[in-house]
């Protein structure tokens, strides 16, 4: 018998029911849509769940690829060749960079003898979008497009889905919404379907919802949109919708789809309850929960994953005992990303006490935390202001085998920081390096801040000296006020 149909109804009823009890506490925490950015255990998950083709590239990656499956004897032949076209993407990228009165690029370019390959391409490109955030933006802009219309015109050479995505990125820059699309209607006329990386591009730079809804409007009614593996072009709309935090347009993009006549499933309601619980909606959240049991869909691990967030940031763990109990019961194991979630809920609401428990379950259940659930219990630890057992958890952390990162860090200086314990924090950054995790900007920024605001001002300026030493984050110097490099 159809699974679905036999549990979907019970099941979703008794997660309703486990629900609901959190329901006003959670209208409470998110009336008005104003909720933090802590649903990344939520939309990372959907966003992964689909691996499209959108992502493969060129075919000089398979070329790569037959070398790394074909024994030790040809790696040095695949590193040889991948150092080569870098050698060659760097001089492109040099006599682009001579362009200017009386310099004819293309007579410079041809000069080289350079066998032009998809890896070459996207290696130069790659290098234009890097030169884009430190130098002339526009001038930049229009090399891309220069030697981009040249290598086309090369013998035995055509351009990839992935040359065109990363031209159209280098447009995207400087906002030429127009040039992005002259791009998407070449490549169509090439034989080269858009895909939902194709339609990401082009939403990020939208703004206006008006815009945004035509990008929709054409590739959902286009021929040509290369939508698989997903069910209809609406769920990969959708899906590539969740991950940009487009929740506004998810829920008029459901309205065109039902209005075509054609049904949800369960990744659709998935990313639809998502977009409603950001928009701060819970009534229309728990309506779709109950539409969901009714069409006889069971909830799969995604699902799980966003009930127990919503039970977690609602403080309520005995429901999510129970839900973790249920899922045991119909053959979803909570998995560590599931624990997470919870966690991190509960953090965020306060009951630090639960967050240890659930911790301490996920052990007795012989699932091992991760890095990241070590990090969201030590955060939690030191938002309260309870160092010494965000320091233990750090120790146990280690001791277990998990190596911190940069964020588990950052939580541990800023915990230090916030009891004045300085030199500690300084020392943190120092183990950091030792270990080879690289201090990200926000690492420097947070120390630094605490040091100024506590008046240690020539240890701040340390810290920002030993950063530019390092030739870290140079062109985000300015924004630490009042230091001057020498």
């Amino acid at each position: 018998m159809n699974s679905r149909a036999l549990f979907g109804p019970r099941i979703v009823k008794k997660i309703s029911h486990l629900l609901f009890s959190s329901r006003t506490l959670c209208d409470r925490g998110f009336r008005g849509g104003k909720i933090k950015e802590e649903f990344e255990f939520v939309e990372e998950p959907l966003k992964n769940m689909w691996a499209t083709d959108s992502e493969c590239f060129m075919d000089d990656a398979r070329i790569l690829s037959e070398y790394d499956s074909s024994g030790d004897e040809y790696y040095s032949t695949r590193q040889n060749f991948r150092a080569n076209v870098r050698a060659d993407a760097e001089k492109v990228l040099g006599i682009l960079q001579q362009d200017g009165p009386g310099f004819d690029v293309k007579a410079d370019l041809e000069e080289l003898q350079i066998r032009v390959s998809g890896l070459l391409v996207r290696e130069v490109l790659l290098g234009i979008l890097r030169r884009i955030e430190f130098a002339n933006k526009s001038r930049w802009v229009k090399l891309g497009y220069k030697f981009f219309v040249w290598s086309g015109m090369q013998d035995n050479y055509r351009h990839t889905t992935d040359s065109y995505h990363l031209m159209m990125k280098i447009f995207a820059e400087c906002d030429e919404f127009k040039a992005m699309w002259r791009l998407v209607d070449e490549m169509i006329e090439k034989g080269f379907p858009t895909t939902a990386r194709t339609f990401n591009i082009l939403i990020c730079r939208c703004g206006e919802v008006g815009l945004a809804r035509r990008v929709v409007e054409r590739f959902i009614k286009s021929k040509v949109f290369n939508y698989r593996p997903f069910k209809h072009s609406y769920n990969a709309i959708l899906h590539s919708l969740v991950a940009l935090k487009q929740y506004k347009l998810i829920e008029w993009v459901y309205q065109q789809m039902l209005a075509e006549g054609l049904s949800p499933d369960i990744l659709t309601y998935n990313i639809l309850m998502c977009a409603k619980y950001r928009l701060g909606k819970l009534d229309k959240f728990y309506r779709l929960l109950v539409e969901m049991g009714s069409l006889g869909f069971s909830p799969d691990f995604h699902t799980y994953n966003l009930f127990l967030h919503v039970l977690g940031k609602g403080d309520k763990p005995l429901a999510a005992r129970n839900l973790l109990n249920h899922m045991r019961e119909v053959g979803c194991d909570p998995s560590v990303l599931h624990f997470t979630t919870l966690i991190d809920g509960l953090s965020r609401a306060g009951d630090l006490d639960a967050c240890k428990y659930f911790f301490d379950e996920m052990i007795k259940n012989k699932c091992k935390p991760d890095v990241v659930c070590y990090t969201v219990l030590i955060t939690g630890y030191v938002a309260a202001g309870e160092l010494e057992k965000a320091i233990e958890m750090f120790n146990t952390m280690i001791s277990d085998g998990q190596l911190p990162n940069v964020f588990t860090y950052n939580s541990m200086i800023r915990g230090y920081c916030m009891a004045g314990h300085f030199a500690e924090a300084c020392s943190m950054l120092n183990e950091m390096e030792m270990r080879g995790c690289n201090p990200n900007f926000l690492v420097y920024s947070t120390l630094v801040n605490y040091l100024r605001n506590a008046g240690k001002l020539s240890e701040a300026h340390s810290v920002i000296r030993r950063m530019v030493d390092k030739e870290q984050y140079v062109h985000l110097v300015s924004k630490f006020k009042g230091y001057k490099r020498c």
